[in-house]
């Protein structure tokens, strides 16, 4: 399965958008009962010790995804994703491989998104060490047999589709392409291109797995009923002798341009409501993590129904609902503002949101409670991530792959420090008269009604 950060469903954006903030929020250092060990080879493994359940899951993540595609791979990180589960030098077929699955009690997924792709499996304690050598076959050896290729090629080419029966999708498709320009939209796009998935060969599978599946490249993550003595016992005698291969990022990975201007698309679609989007060039976390944990709390504290910014645009009648998220990432994440309303309020609602964005810049824009409670929200929910064992591996596989451990580990304290000044700071450099992408998603009929054109959708003092 595909997990992206861009939903397709109109009536659940504002959920799916805030989540990412949220959700993907790291957790708290303290207490923490995370162990680390490189072996020899570069693989990291990560034992995270949780004796409340005789099970444990295992997680491969490895630093693939959307980043990685040029438009001849456009998708196929994700086609990679679901050949995984299919014949290897030990397992002859995909139906062999559910079997041994079954055999094992596994509970099984992957997931890929822009610079993460995982691989997952929850088993009894019991057969972990099985469980470990299944996976250990699956990500070394595959064999990406020519039939089981051409069957999974519709499977994906399914979900494509799922994507593209909600409206919301083109709104995100065409404003991420304005925002990341043609050249380079292929790194952000995880669902890919239709056609480039359709053409997929063995060559492209094999080329991925030559220069990314490689154990420097990769993070082996061991949580639930294990120790950590136990835990890389067992890594070393099943990944031991992986070979240590060669960086993948040695020539590096190009980030997006920069936006040199506002733009604004419409999309027709025949909705009800009318969405509007607003995208800027973030932070990226490897260049500017300090503006990372600003990003977090700065979002959180909109997000309290107590903040002016919730009160003007929710509470004064302009918007069903709206959110501002920063999406982590290395090669510079987005940060989005994401509205809902009615077509007569559209204008209004716009020029509303333009306007506070103007006064972030200022720091009593916030006070010292919101701050504070804005922390709190963000330790809560890291507390609650951590109540599920293969939950807990996901969030540490995500920031292992974006960001590193140590940024994960040392979050907590990061983020308590970040002061209202820190705020001002962050929305200077990424928000305030800054480029951005306007977008709205609206029925032909309320388009025409409102005579609606791009050029009225541009930032104030933005010269069509």
């Amino acid at each position: 399965m595909m997990r992206l950060h861009r939903r397709t469903v109109p009536g659940l954006a504002l959920a799916a958008l805030a989540a990412l903030a949220l959700g993907a929020a790291p957790a708290p250092a303290q207490q923490l009962p995370i162990a680390s060990r490189t072996l020899a080879n570069g693989l990291e493994v990560i034992v995270i010790e949780n004796h409340a359940l005789p099970i444990v899951t295992v997680e491969l993540d490895v630093r693939n995804g959307a980043f990685t595609e040029t438009p001849e791979f456009d998708g196929l990180s994700h086609l990679y994703e679901h050949m995984f589960f299919k014949a290897n030098r030990t397992i002859p077929s995909q139906e062999r491989y559910l079997e041994r699955a079954t055999e094992l009690g596994l509970v099984w997924n992957g997931t890929t998104l822009e610079e993460r792709v995982n691989y997952f499996a929850t088993v009894g304690v019991d057969s972990l060490a099985p469980a470990l050598q299944f996976m250990e076959d699956a990500i070394r050896f595959p064999l990406f047999a020519q039939g089981e290729l051409e069957r999974e090629r519709p499977v994906v080419l399914g979900e494509f589709d799922r994507q593209e029966a909600s409206p919301f999708f083109y709104l995100l498709r065409d404003v991420a392409r304005a925002l990341y320009g043609p050249d380079y939209f292929s790194r952000k796009n995880v669902i890919g291109d239709r056609a480039v998935i359709a053409a997929a060969t063995r060559e492209q599978m094999r080329a991925i797995q030559q220069r990314y599946y490689v154990p420097s490249n990769t993070a082996l993550i061991l949580a639930g009923d294990v120790t950590p003595q136990r835990g890389f016992e067992l890594a070393e005698q099943m990944f031991g002798d992986w070979p240590h291969g060669a960086d993948p990022f040695a020539t590096g990975v190009p980030d997006p341009p920069p936006l040199t201007r506002s733009q604004a698309v419409i999309v027709e679609k025949p909705v009800g409501s009318v969405s509007l989007l607003i995208q800027w060039n973030g932070p990226s976390v490897a260049r500017d993590p300090a503006a990372t944990y600003a990003a977090d709390v700065f979002s959180n504290v909109l997000r309290n129904p107590t903040s002016r910014w919730f009160k003007r645009l929710v509470d004064g009648g302009l918007a069903f609902e709206v959110d501002l998220n920063y999406y982590t990432l290395n090669h510079v994440g987005p940060i989005s503002v994401l509205a809902q309303t009615t077509p007569d309020k559209l204008l209004a609602l716009e020029r509303t949101i333009f306007e506070e964005i103007r006064q972030f810049a200022d720091s009593t824009y916030f006070t010292d409670a919101q701050l504070a409670a804005a922390r709190n929200q963000i330790a809560v929910q890291g507390a609650y991530e951590r109540e599920q064992s293969s939950n807990f591996a996901h969030t540490v596989g995500f920031w292992w792959a974006v960001a590193g451990l140590d940024y994960y580990l040392g979050y907590r304290r990061n983020m308590q420090a970040v002061t209202r000044s820190d705020l001002a700071a962050y929305a200077r450099r990424y928000l305030v008269g800054k480029p951005s992408v306007v977008g709205v998603l609206i029925s032909p009929q309320a388009r025409a009604a409102l005579r609606l054109t791009p050029e009225a959708l541009l930032p104030p003092g933005v010269v069509p």
